[in-house]
């Protein structure tokens, strides 16, 4: 059973990065690192890959979890996987 505490952990750690990859952003990494294979932490580890900038890698990520947000923006696709988490 996934564990959405750590995925609502990691996102905001990410908005309080201010989508610039910071400390927060490395500990959101690990978190989604943590949870490999688990669909909301592979979108979280594709959205922290798109904000270094390793956009193939974001891809693949976005593959694993079955999810494409990254053609919204940032910020929209913080929003998109906050509802993901909502939606458990």
């Amino acid at each position: 059973m996934t564990d959405l505490s750590e995925a609502y952990r990691a996102l905001g750690l990410i908005e309080n990065s201010g989508f610039k990859m910071d400390a927060n952003c490395e500990a959101a990494h690990e978190i989604a690192q943590a949870h490999e294979g688990e669909a909301i932490f592979d979108a979280i580890h594709a959205l922290v890959h798109r904000i270094e900038g390793d956009t193939s890698n974001a891809a693949y990520w976005d593959r694993r979890a079955g999810t494409d947000f990254g053609g919204q923006g940032l910020a929209a696709e913080l929003a998109e996987l906050k509802r993901m988490a909502d939606k458990g």
